[in-house]
């Protein structure tokens, strides 16, 4: 087996590790989902003996579950993993421990854990008991896949990608407010698989009142990757017979409301599997949003994506907190009396702290990825 043309031996074989990691995106939380490859050379080359990603919920980790498929096989070879294996006492052993019973003699690692509970100290403890740890490969594409994590652990939220989907002319909806269809099937079809990598979907409660959306994930054979759908709805204004409700057992359903919400409405939602939690209002009477993001990642959500009407969209890139934008574009025209895509900002508001890193086709539609720098 030998690398594609141009490649290191060390970059395919951490690419290798990465696509098993993220096999199982959106699924890990709170955990990150990890990628790890057992490597033995051979004469013909580099061997995979096993790989395994995060499971799904979090445990057991990647590292563990390679080595275990390994077995013998992996005394004297090359651990490859996406993300540096945790050093301290959970709900598992480390996994450095584990690394350290298997008899692996390298480990190659694409970055430092930022979780103060790890930040180095398992490198550390590997190089300690004479394990050769090589670092630094495959960052950038490991720092994209741990996003979330490393805004969790660092900033105390998670990673927020922000889903518009508009017209030539930068409109998201007819004049009085009346939803229409924008982007076509095939950008449709890559909302519901970017829905299977984040672990919540967020709107606010103007959406499910005009669309009454459902959020889930509905491409065949992919319902279990539904998210967990997260609505902005500061007096509980969610209806009963929406389809959010009905569709409570298939995904869970959390609405984040005011403090100053009607404790009766709060106890009926509850009582039919509804998670309700409560925020400050902001001096406008918005629901603060960085209490909002800081109360998902204490419930263990990393990767955000919000789809949500102007206003709501609009109130995230004000603060600030817009990691991702992903933003359909159609070739039609919805004309000036439409409404804009960010409600009293202009598109270009993004472009204050986010870049553009990449473009696609989806039919007829063109989507642009804008990332913090």
């Amino acid at each position: 087996m030998s690398a594609p043309p141009g490649a290191g031996v060390d970059d395919w074989l951490m690419q290798a590790a990465l696509a098993a990691g993220r096999r199982n995106l959106g699924m890990t939380w709170p955990n990150p989902a990890v990628g790890a490859l057992v490597v033995r050379e051979s004469g013909q080359g580099p061997l995979i003996l096993a790989h395994a990603g995060t499971a799904k919920g979090g445990r057991p980790h990647a590292e563990p579950q390679a080595l275990a498929d390994a077995g013998e096989a992996a005394r004297g070879a090359t651990l490859y993993v996406t993300l540096e294996p945790c050093s301290h006492h959970g709900r598992t052993p480390p996994c450095v421990d584990a690394i350290q019973a298997a008899g692996i003699s390298r480990v190659v690692a694409a970055i430092e854990d930022p979780d103060i509970r790890v930040a180095g100290r398992g490198f550390a403890f590997l190089r300690s008991q004479g394990i050769e740890v090589t670092t630094g490969i495959g960052t950038e594409e490991a720092r994209l896949a741990h996003a979330g994590h490393i805004r969790r652990v660092t900033l105390g939220r998670p990673h927020l990608m922000l889903k518009l989907a508009v017209s030539a002319d930068g409109k998201a909806g007819l004049a009085g407010r009346r939803p229409v269809a924008i982007t076509g099937e095939a950008a449709r079809r890559q909302v519901h698989l970017m829905r299977a990598t984040h672990d919540a979907v967020l709107t606010g409660i103007g959406t499910v009142l005009s669309d009454d959306p459902q959020l889930t994930c509905r491409l065949p054979g992919m319902l279990d990757r539904s998210p967990v759908r997260v609505v902005l709805d500061s007096t509980l204004r969610l209806p009963l017979a929406s389809a959010l409700v009905a569709t409570h057992e298939i995904a869970p359903l959390w609405l984040i409301a005011a403090e100053d919400a009607p404790a009766d409405r709060e106890t009926t939602l509850t009582e039919i599997g509804v998670e309700v939690m409560r925020v400050r209002r902001r001096p406008n009477g918005g629901l603060d949003l960085h209490e909002a993001l800081h109360l998902l990642a204490m419930r263990g959500i990393t990767r955000l994506m919000v789809e949500a009407g102007p206003r709501v969209a609009a109130a995230f890139v004000q603060d600030g907190l817009v990691d991702e934008a992903d933003i359909f574009t159609a070739p039609a025209t919805l004309g000036t009396d439409a409404i804009d895509a960010l409600h009293g900002l202009p598109l270009s508001a993004l472009d204050a702290y986010l870049s553009e890193t990449e473009t696609a086709m989806h039919g007829p539609d063109r989507l642009r990825v804008l990332r913090r720098a």
